[in-house]
């Protein structure tokens, strides 16, 4: 019987996997509805007094996603006064959605990652993933990977889709 060979383990062949990267419960989300009256109306001397009796220690070392859940129309500042108590505790603080935080998330990480292991080398940027990784960040990592690897295929080993290959 003839020995079965992995010919992936034994090639040049790097993973970049971007679940290696995934933030888990690095990234939150905070309402401000639950500030106004009903959800929807911003009583200034009622949303300045829940502020600042609001424990924000949830919030130490993480990507925040401000947000409102409902259609209450709310001035900018109320978002900046939000933001005023938040900043001494998250890393982060972006107007959006989770999503967007995430992104964020990556995009700061990816800038701050070493290639030089994918300088020159053939790269699988790692699809099929277990966790929600958002699309832009498979846009945001290709533009790193392009810059040092010799090529760059999309998916699993068994089945990658060419990408981009180095003008020699």
């Amino acid at each position: 019987m003839e020995e079965i060979v992995n010919k992936v383990a034994q090639s040049s062949l790097m993973v970049f996997d971007l679940e290696d990267y995934y933030p888990d419960d690095h990234v939150v989300d905070l309402d401000v509805s639950q500030w106004l009256t009903e959800g929807f109306i911003l009583r200034e001397t009622d949303f300045r007094s829940q502020l600042k009796e609001y424990d924000w220690s949830p919030f130490e070392d993480k990507y925040v996603a401000l947000y409102c859940s409902t259609d209450a129309i709310l001035p900018a500042w109320a978002f900046a006064l939000v933001s005023v108590h938040l900043a001494p505790f998250a890393l982060k603080i972006i107007h959006g959605t989770k999503e967007l935080a995430t992104i964020e998330w990556y995009q700061d990480i990816l800038n701050k990652l070493d290639y030089t292991d994918y300088f020159e080398n053939p790269v699988i940027l790692k699809g099929c993933s277990k966790k929600a990784v958002p699309n832009q960040v498979y846009t945001l990592a290709i533009q790193k990977l392009i810059k040092v690897s010799k090529s760059v295929m999309f998916g699993e080993a068994c089945s990658a889709v060419p990408l981009y290959k180095a003008k020699k």
